[in-house]
This record gives C-alpha cells, sequence and structure tokens, in this order.
C-alpha cells in the first residue's frame, strides 16, 4: 500500500522556510546597506546586503521576470510530485524545505525584481556565492536528494506496511555474538 503524502509536514516545513526567509531578509534589508560588510566570523563569514537580478549562485543577471515565471513552474511541479509521492516523513520534508526555499525566493523575485542574498563565507579572495535562508532551504533539500538517490530505505521511513529489520535470537543458535537481522512482514509483530 502506497499510502498518501504527509501533507502537514510538507505544507508546515514549507510555510516555515518562507517566513524565516522573509522575516530575516525584512531585517537584513533594514539593518544593512546595499554593499555594507559586517563581520561574523572575522571575514570568514559575514553579511552584506547583495540584490541578485539572476538565477542561482548570480548566474544569468537581469533575467529576474524569466526566473520568477520558472520559478511559478517548479513551485507547481513540486506540488505535483509530492502529491503522487509515497507516505514518507523523509521525502515530505526533503520536498517541503525545497518548496519552502523555492517560494521565498520566488517572492522577491516578484515583488522586487531581484532576489536578497546576505550570506557571505570564503577565506580571503576566495569567497562562495553569497546566499540567503531560502537557498540554504534549497541546498538542503538537495543533498537529501542525493542521498535518498543513494539510499533509496530512506523514503520507506512513514510508508505503512514497510518491513522493518528486527533480531531473530533463534537465527543464530551457535552463540554468535552478531544476531541474524530479518524483515518482518508489519503483520506478524
Amino acid at each position: 500500500m502506497r499510502g498518501r503524502p504527509i501533507w502537514p509536514l510538507f505544507v508546515g516545513l514549507a510555510a516555515a522556510v518562507v517566513a524565516v526567509d522573509q522575516l530575516v531578509k525584512a531585517w537584513i534589508v533594514g539593518a544593512i546597506e546595499p554593499g555594507e560588510r559586517i563581520e561574523l566570523v572575522g571575514e570568514y563569514l559575514r553579511l552584506i546586503l547583495v540584490q541578485n537580478d539572476g538565477a542561482v549562485f548570480g548566474l544569468f543577471r537581469d533575467n529576474a521576470l524569466l526566473f520568477g515565471l520558472l520559478s511559478i513552474v517548479v513551485v507547481g511541479l513540486i506540488v505535483a510530485y509530492h502529491g503522487r509521492s509515497p507516505r514518507s516523513a523523509y521525502l515530505s520534508t526533503t520536498l517541503g524545505l525545497l518548496l519552502g526555499g523555492a517560494i521565498g525566493n520566488l517572492i522577491d523575485r516578484l515583488r522586487l525584481g531581484h532576489v536578497i542574498d546576505f550570506v557571505d563565507a570564503g577565506i580571503g579572495d576566495l569567497r562562495f556565492y553569497t546566499f540567503n535562508v531560502a537557498d540554504s532551504a534549497i541546498s538542503l533539500s538537495i543533498l537529501m536528494l542525493i542521498l535518498l538517490a543513494i539510499r533509496p530505505s530512506l523514503a520507506d521511513s512513514g510508508r505503512p506496511g514497510a518491513a522493518r529489520p528486527q533480531t531473530d535470537p533463534a537465527a543464530s543458535p551457535d552463540g554468535d555474538r552478531s544476531p541474524a537481522v530479518r524483515a518482518v512482514p508489519k503483520g506478524d509483530r
């Protein structure tokens, strides 16, 4: 049985990411002038207000409208994919982070014509691209999707009827210290 996706987790996490992203961006815009730098951990981690009118990592500048429209399509695809996915807390969390990040940056593009970025990390002249809370949620979700591709069993976490390994002490009567493990269907527990 597939089960239904976990909508409250998906929507709640997406809403939390959007809220935190927008609140932090509003605070940054009110507290820092464009180009001003505030060191948090020396030059390694600092806050700087940047207006990104391109895509991820500042690529393809001056295309905010195009990326706004593309973001709307991506939001629709994320919601549709979640609607067709099996019941999995891991997958709902991953897609909720992805949706929240996409919506957070979409709000900036539609409202401002650019995305507010403010976290600047690096060493000397070797800097990572400036990013924000929404970008962090998107990056985390991508890492979680890669991990899911490597280890598909992570998606089984919330699926009804999924087999869970249980120790079977009768499987090693010779006194072996590592007991055998077997999957026991849900109905046999």
